[in-house]
């Protein structure tokens, strides 16, 4: 069931309050911290620590404010959120305009996001909550969907491109930090002694499948090459079916 507040208005972010500038009055004291730094403490907070990490109180710590004074400035923490999210989005490392080649630029946005989201793995977690898209994000969207423009794919297929190679980014980077967490930063050697021990069970004739791919010629692939190779997978079956 859907939770409505006293105006009948679902209960939740609302955008227009978010990122619509307000005006400001020119008279008392000017506020003593602004949205951006109640934002950019909360980012290096999840940076440092994790999401769960990231409340009112110890963002309030971080920039030496009572807490309650931080509601003045971030009503909820839903909001908080939807602000940590566009601010690191602005981090995005995209060219003025496209080059042209739509699948190059579309493999360098991507390739940008797993980039963004290995910096502040606490991202990949939160985008599944965001309820809107801020200025950030929106410029990231405009380049994707401009970055499309050349390709058959009307504007809803564009958004739905989108939104699916996002969830495939946020997905790959959550295993790729999992493993390296599980495996203590090992790397290559677990790797080397999982795929001999694969190979050894797989020769048993059970599972003949198994054995067939674990033991294709060539070592295995480098983090960045598995995702390149897969974003470009993805990239051919989202567009054909479009």
């Amino acid at each position: 069931m859907t939770r409505t507040g006293t105006t009948g208005r679902a209960a939740g972010v609302d955008p227009e309050a978010l990122w619509t500038p307000a005006e400001r009055s020119r008279r008392g004291r000017p506020p003593a911290h602004s949205r951006a730094e109640i934002t950019t403490a909360a980012v290096a907070l999840a940076d440092a620590e994790g999401l769960d990490a990231v409340t009112m109180r110890a963002v309030a710590a971080r920039i030496g404010a009572g807490t309650m004074s931080l509601y003045s400035y971030v009503p909820t923490k839903e909001t908080l959120l939807e602000l940590m999210i566009d601010q690191v989005s602005g981090g995005h490392r995209l060219p003025a305009g496209p080059s042209g080649d739509w699948r190059a630029d579309l493999r360098h946005l991507f390739r940008e996001q797993r980039a963004l989201m290995r910096r502040h793995p606490w991202l990949p977690a939160a985008l599944p909550a965001r309820q809107t898209f801020g200025p950030n994000t929106l410029a990231v969207l405009e380049y994707a969907l401009t970055v499309l423009a050349p390709t058959d794919l009307d504007a809803q297929a564009g958004l739905e491109i989108f939104s699916l190679l996002s969830g495939f980014v946020a997905s790959h980077v959550t295993h790729e930090l999992a493993q390296e967490e599980a495996t203590g930063g090992t790397g290559r050697a677990f790797h080397d002694a999982q795929a001999r021990y694969l190979r050894s069970a797989a020769v048993t004739d059970a599972h003949p499948k198994v054995a067939e791919a674990l033991t294709a010629p060539g070592g295995a692939p480098s983090p960045d090459a598995t995702f390149d190779r897969l974003l470009n997978r993805m990239l051919d079956g989202l567009t054909a079916a479009g």
